[in-house]
């Protein structure tokens, strides 16, 4: 079983502990449990996970909170969220991270990305995912709102880079460059993946 566009512990799961249950079966009946979420929550479950089959993950799309909070409103904090992966690792839990989407001009500078990896290593995390904002059929309206309410200067070269094909294609190669050149600064070239 594998979702990658909904998060299992959304704020109802508190109440119903449903996805703590489908964890506990997939465990129950010798699965491995992989976790992807941008929620402080699943930290409840980490006695659940302790010593079993499981990685717990969670998604970073920049280190900057109040970006965070301009991307991601509802979501977690930063820091709340390598706190998920810091008590994940003293359990000895596999962790990863999901760098992403990277916003471009916004948390995929090179600093910026130095600074997520040199987080990561200092984390001992053990998987590294990197993505670029994708174009996604009707997405562009609400993708639109964070540079038409926060970055004005931006929503054009959003545009163009999400939507013009030799844009996107520069773009996503000075991208890779930057996101290899920062794993290989922070001793993590080995354990990235890149999703674009």
């Amino acid at each position: 079983m594998r979702s990658s566009a909904c998060d299992g512990w959304q704020p109802i799961e508190r109440e119903w502990k449903l996805t703590r249950r489908c964890c506990e079966l997939l465990l129950e009946y010798g699965f491995e449990v992989h976790i992807l979420t941008k929620s402080g929550l699943v930290l409840r479950d980490l006695d659940l996970f302790a010593g079993r089959k499981v990685q717990v993950g969670v998604t970073v799309t920049s280190l900057d909170d109040v970006l965070r909070a301009h991307w991601e409103p509802r979501g977690a904090s930063v820091e709340e969220r390598l706190g998920v992966l810091e008590a994940a690792g003293r359990l000895g839990l596999k962790t990863a991270i999901m760098f992403g989407p990277l916003l471009p001009w916004l948390s995929d500078s090179p600093d910026s990305l130095n600074a997520m990896f040199q987080r990561t290593a200092d984390l001992q995390v053990e998987v590294v995912w990197v993505d670029a904002l994708n174009p996604r059929p009707r997405v562009w309206p609400a993708v639109a709102e964070l540079p038409r309410a926060t970055y004005p200067n931006l929503l054009e070269p959003y545009r163009q880079m999400l939507f013009e094909p030799a844009a996107r294609a520069r773009y996503l190669q000075e991208l890779g460059q930057r996101v290899q050149r920062a794993a290989e600064r922070a001793f993590l070239q080995d354990r990235i993946v890149r999703c674009f």
